[in-house]
């Protein structure tokens, strides 16, 4: 449902939009009903997109390229732009890293990592946060974490190595059949050749040691090689450049790593988690 106060909070990237989508529009001599007939949207969508009452969607995005592009690509291009206004203000400089990354190593703690999550996993999870969020803030944010999936796609590939805490594929988001489905992706996302899944299992300290134990961690390296650590602790973020300190992290995830499950054990415990969450 399209909101009032979204005229005012509408950032630059979905005014520009905004504007190009109906100067195009007025240009080709159509009303917003012929727009939204070609597009598949309608009238009030695209009224509400080009009032800024609802900035554009992915999806509309993508046909407004189609439709009213002209060549000029500049919609395919807004697209990361007007994504990244969608994300909280703490996300947004660390998701265009992410977006570009050549190489990323992820440990989560608590939930799910976002690349993995899926739409209904990620709707119960933002839906069942705190403080809670409107309705319409929910779809936007669960819209823009799907849209960084694309990230597993792009040419050329990044190099994803993921550990997931054995606490995470048992904690209940949603309910069972959310959970089903979350697991079944998993173990499909640990099947792609640019991906190395490892679960680091609930007896981990049971020798007397645990690298893991300080928090979540995600490392980047960067299509100019370098590297970065960021870190999200609440609704805080931190991105770390100093190499002593990347380096630091770095040797603490590969202990982490070493510590966790091997890639093959890792997803037959995931596929047999799905079975039981299925029954």
């Amino acid at each position: 449902m399209a909101r009032a106060e979204n005229k005012v909070t509408a950032g630059p990237a979905s005014r520009m939009v905004a504007e190009m989508a109906r100067r195009l529009r007025l240009r080709r001599g159509w009303t917003q009903e012929q727009t939204g007939h070609e597009l598949g949207f309608s009238a009030a969508a695209v009224s509400a997109m080009e009032t800024l009452a609802q900035p554009a969607s992915d999806q509309m995005l993508v046909k407004l390229e189609e439709v009213l592009g002209e060549g000029l690509e500049f919609f395919e291009g807004s697209r990361k732009y007007v994504r990244l206004e969608k994300y909280p203000e703490q996300f947004q400089n660390y998701s265009l890293l992410e977006q570009e990354a050549v190489v990323l190593r992820l440990y989560a703690t608590l939930v799910i990592h976002g690349l993995f999550q899926t739409e209904e996993y990620a709707r119960a999870l933002i839906g069942g946060g705190y403080p809670p969020l409107a309705e319409e803030r929910v779809e936007q944010l669960v819209e823009a974490r799907m849209a960084r999936r694309a990230l597993f796609e792009r040419e050329p590939t990044t190099l994803i190595e993921v550990v997931l805490e054995e606490s995470v594929l048992r904690r209940m988001i949603g309910d069972p059949g959310v959970m089903h489905g979350q697991l079944l992706h998993l173990a499909e996302c640990a099947r792609r050749r640019n991906v190395t899944l490892q679960v680091l299992p609930l007896d981990c300290g049971a020798s007397g040691e645990h690298a893991g134990a300080r928090g979540g961690i995600t490392l980047v390296e960067t299509p100019e090689h370098d590297h970065l650590v960021y870190l999200e602790p609440q609704d805080e973020s931190l991105l770390i450049s100093d190499p002593a300190k990347v380096s630091t992290y770095a040797q603490r995830y590969a202990k982490i790593r070493a510590q966790a499950l091997g890639p093959r054990e890792s997803l037959d415990l995931i596929e047999r988690l799905a079975g039981e969450q299925k029954t």
